[in-house]
């Protein structure tokens, strides 16, 4: 065969031998139902300014 070529009988019974072999994912294997909590100096009004001056840092490299 040449560059290219291939053997469509071929392709068809590989894609039939894979669904053969397919294992089911699990996605909540790692689910967690805990809590999340931290502590912080920073009062809110703070960590709101410093949100917005990271948005507008993005905004520049952006644009």
């Amino acid at each position: 065969m040449g560059f290219g070529s291939y053997d469509e009988s071929e392709q068809q019974q590989q894609t039939a031998d894979d669904e053969d072999d397919v294992e089911a994912v699990n996605v909540h294997e790692n689910d967690h139902d805990g809590q999340l909590s931290f502590e912080s100096d920073a009062s809110t009004d703070e960590l709101v300014s410093q949100l917005g001056s990271m948005k507008d840092d993005d905004d520049e490299t952006e644009e």
